[in-house]
């Protein structure tokens, strides 16, 4: 399916873009291929304002043996709002609401660079055995005929603030393609339904900074967080209306356990540490 055109519009603070993914109508274009669960690409017009946007819904979610059947779309909302709460606002702004095909998520759609900025290369493959400058190394790939090369990720301080969003909501698929660019310098994460388990289910390409020290700003975002959680806090409340009870609970000690360590997280060796396929 082609790219979306870009719809010119004026730039809308967080608050409404809500209200337009929340109230507006949605029009279904089509459905984006290659995709595990049914992804819609639709526009969402209110109150003379229109974007073009993603629509997820839980009628098309295929089972999964380790998540509650129909929680993908809640999982989505609620990354975002964890998102939000960081003030990093790397997961687009997305809702939960009813749609043509029943209740889903439904995202703002994230364009790439405008037309005269470049794209960041945010992953490589390399025949060296060490990261370059600028690089961090995640492991060696299998790339055929007996041949190996060295999966790279950058060294970009936008990444390793999703790689420390990724370690708090447990994602458990962090792929290449849920990496967007966007207009500005801007960096997004999408693709969050396998998130919030309570057992550690973290897969990710971002592993480059795995047992090193956390950043100061990322320790005092951590420490927002574990306070915005306490029981009673706006968003643990909000968060008790999208995940279980097991789930928020895992999801403070994750937090927790950042701010004790002070480290990034390595891979635990009870679960594959690369999502499958990587992009």
């Amino acid at each position: 399916m082609p790219a979306p055109e870009r719809i010119p519009s004026r730039s809308l603070t967080d608050t409404e873009l809500l209200a337009l993914l929340g109230e507006g109508a949605l029009t279904v274009l089509g459905q984006v291929g290659g995709a595990s669960n049914a992804v819609l690409h639709c526009t969402v017009a209110y109150d003379g304002e229109e974007r073009t946007c993603a629509y997820k819904p839980v009628a098309g979610e295929q089972p999964l043996w380790d998540f509650p059947d129909g929680t993908l779309a809640q999982r989505e909302v609620a990354a975002y709002e964890i998102s939000r709460a960081t003030g990093w606002d790397l997961v687009p702004p997305t809702v939960l609401r009813d749609g043509p095909y029943g209740q889903g998520m439904v995202q703002l759609w994230i364009d790439g660079p405008e037309d005269g900025e470049d794209a960041p290369e945010l992953l490589a493959l390399v025949e060296d055995e060490e990261p370059g400058d600028g690089w961090k190394a995640v492991g060696f790939a299998d790339v055929g005929e007996g041949k190996t090369a060295l999966l790279v990720h950058a060294d970009d301080p936008r990444l390793r603030r999703l790689a420390v969003l990724d370690a708090v909501i447990n994602n458990g698929d962090r792929k290449g393609g849920h990496l967007l660019p966007a207009p500005g310098g801007r960096l997004f994460g999408i693709d969050h339904g396998v998130t919030f388990n309570a057992d550690d289910k973290l897969r990710t390409l971002l592993w480059g900074w795995a047992g090193e020290p956390l950043t100061e700003e990322a320790l005092a975002v951590l420490g927002r967080l574990a306070a915005e959680l306490a029981p009673g806090a706006a968003l643990a409340t909000r968060m008790a209306e999208l995940i279980t009870p097991a789930e928020l609970e895992a999801l403070r000690e994750r937090v927790d356990g950042l701010l004790k360590s002070a480290v990034h997280p390595r891979p635990s060796g009870q679960w594959p540490p690369i999502p499958w396929p990587p992009v």
